[in-house]
């Protein structure tokens, strides 16, 4: 099979300075995301710290294991960044997405109850079932996020080809699966953590495993 438009034009400008030339509204960007943890981190509020970077660490390895499918099938990645970006970093990722996580996990964590054992009773709308309130959280983000990449893909800037990862009855369950619902769990499993040493455990854990993987991947063999 040959690789999709999306997946050619990605490949044509993987990791190159656009035409257009640098585009300064990166450093504002990057700015934003150094204050929001700066913050965090002035307040000592080390939950929130780790669980974003938790949730970057998720997407880096999302983004590292869809690249891999473009490269294994040589027809498409499950999701394509299309359009003008400052910088492409893999198939599915450009600058602007990535700075955007990073900000994310810190953003959806401020959403949490403080009391992590506090369940939303739904008896009132006649379902006798009490949701842990982190997993409507991790679901109800999920499901938004994935709202967002529908738009994104009506609008041509994030390009699916498969079936089963569309915009269909089929397709939209793994979306919000695999495409956000873990990066939600784990970033409030690290929130969670009593012990700080835990936190940085994990969080070293994923980060170290995401950068092997890309050193290997992206900078050895040149697969993604």
């Amino acid at each position: 099979m040959d690789p999709t438009p999306a997946s050619r034009y990605a490949l044509d400008n993987l990791r190159t300075i656009p035409e257009s030339g640098f585009e300064w509204y990166i450093i504002p960007l990057f700015a934003i995301v150094v204050y929001m943890y700066a913050v965090e981190i002035e307040q000592k509020n080390w939950n929130r710290v780790f669980a974003g970077l938790a949730f970057f660490g998720m997407d880096l390895f999302n983004e590292t294991w869809n690249a891999l499918i473009l490269y294994f099938t040589d027809y498409a990645a499950f999701w394509t960044c299309a359009g003008q970006t400052g910088f492409l970093i893999f198939v599915g990722l450009n600058i602007e997405i990535s700075l955007m996580f990073a900000m994310a996990g810190i953003g959806f964590t401020k959403m949490l109850p403080e009391d992590k054992n506090w369940k939303i009773d739904l008896t009132p709308i006649k379902i006798p079932i009490k949701i842990p309130n982190r997993w409507a959280f991790a679901v109800g983000n999920s499901v938004f996020c994935v709202f967002v990449e529908v738009l994104l893909n009506a609008a041509g800037a994030l390009i699916w080809e498969y079936p089963f990862w569309n915009a269909n009855i089929i397709g939209i369950v793994p979306i919000i699966i695999f495409g956000y619902l873990h990066f939600m769990v784990v970033s409030f499993w690290v929130y969670d953590m009593e012990q700080l040493k835990n936190k940085v455990i994990v969080v070293a854990a994923i980060l170290i495993f995401d950068f092997i993987a890309i050193g290997l991947f992206a900078g050895v063999l040149g697969w993604i």
